[in-house]
Formats: structure tokens, C-alpha cells, sequence
């Protein structure tokens, strides 16, 4: 029995939902999402509150009853509130700038690296050494965050690359550290 997939999910008032067969349409005051839902989850919406119902107890349709559930409550609060991912860039001239719809990363390597913003996402880059990714659709922030973390990585030994804010690197010793 799947105790997240049974939880409804209320919907707030200025947020409209639509059930159109097996996808669904989420629209809020920070945009839209839509979604395709598993063909064997049923999803019912009366009276503001969402329920998520599956047809019997097999091990995929239990795994997709929470997931399903999960997924729809995540799109409801990305166009309410927006999802933010937060990255900070350590190292000696290792920067990040916006120029128009760019991100423009200086990482060490022999030319910038430039990323346009794809659709649903903003960057903010409040100081040279930090960079909020914003947008409503979780899914997208998180991978996004996660392309940008690639371009260079944190090295346990300095320290030095981006990560996560709430991040921690373990650092190790160098080489003069066994003796």
C-alpha cells in the first residue's frame, strides 16, 4: 500500500488543472506544465483535490502509484512557486556572467564557455562566484543545474570547480601527507 500515492493533493485557487484523457494540464502564475500520465494510473480531480488511483497490486503499478502522485504535486508547486537550484564556482579566476540569454562560464580552460538558456529556465548570477537556476519545472531545474556542474566538476584535492551550495567536498591529502 503506497502512502504517498494515497495523500490527495489540493489544488489552490489560482491554479487550473486539466484532465484530458491520459495527460494532464497544470496552469499557475508562473506558466504551464503538461504531462503524460501511465496509462494504468487513474487520475480523478473533484473539488480541488486530486486523487491518484491504481487498477491492482502489481510491483510496477505500485511503483508508478507514488511516482505519478509525486510528479503531479511537484508540477502544481512549480507554477505556484518557482523551483531554484543554487551553484557556486570555486577557484582562482573561475567566474560566471550573463550576457542577454548566455551564461558565459570562465573555468580555466582556453575559452569561455557560453549556454543559452533553454526554454522554461533562467539563469541569475548574483555575484561572479554563484549562479541560481530558476524555472517551474523541477525536472528541467535539477538537470540543468547538473549540465552546468559538468563543466568542471569539484577536485577533492582543492577544492576548486562548481558544486552545489549545500554541496560538501570531502577533501583529501596531498602527496606530503603520508610520511
Amino acid at each position: 500500500m503506497s502512502r504517498i500515492g494515497n495523500k490527495p493533493i489540493t489544488v489552490p485557487e489560482n491554479v487550473e488543472v486539466k484532465l484530458e484523457g491520459n495527460k494532464i494540464t497544470v496552469k499557475g502564475p508562473k506558466g504551464t506544465l503538461e504531462r503524460e500520465i501511465h496509462p494504468n494510473m487513474k487520475v480523478a480531480l473533484e473539488n480541488n483535490v486530486i486523487t491518484v488511483t491504481r487498477p491492482n497490486d502489481e510491483p510496477q503499478n505500485r511503483s508508478l502509484h507514488g511516482l505519478t502522485r509525486t510528479l503531479i504535486n511537484n508540477m502544481i508547486i512549480g507554477v505556484v512557486n518557482e523551483y531554484s537550484r543554487e551553484l557556486e564556482i570555486n577557484g582562482v579566476g573561475y567566474r560566471a556572467a550573463k550576457q542577454g540569454n548566455k551564461l558565459v562560464l570562465t573555468l580555466g580552460y582556453s575559452h569561455p564557455i557560453e549556454m543559452v538558456e533553454p526554454a522554461g529556465i533562467k539563469y541569475e548570477v548574483p555575484t561572479p562566484n554563484q549562479i541560481i537556476v530558476k524555472g517551474v519545472d523541477k525536472e528541467l531545474v535539477g538537470e540543468m543545474a547538473a549540465v552546468i556542474r559538468t563543466k568542471r566538476p569539484p577536485e577533492v584535492y582543492r577544492g576548486k570547480g562548481i558544486k552545489y551550495v549545500e554541496e560538501h567536498i570531502r577533501r583529501k591529502e596531498g602527496k606530503t601527507g603520508k610520511k
